[in-house]
């Protein structure tokens, strides 16, 4: 599910710098990425443990 929201972040953040949309929409789209991928990483080290 997380990973299913990083993929669809992803093509927004994407598909927003493609259409050259505002600086500010775009870095709050990569900070909000990079704070999911982030989450999936602790998520995963929590399970492996």
């Amino acid at each position: 599910m997380l990973d299913e929201k990083i993929c669809e972040l992803r093509e927004k953040l994407n598909n927003s710098i493609l259409e050259g949309k505002d600086y500010q929409i775009i870095y709050k789209l990569s900070v909000d990425l990079d704070e999911l991928i982030a989450q999936y990483y602790r998520e995963k080290k929590k399970f492996n443990s």
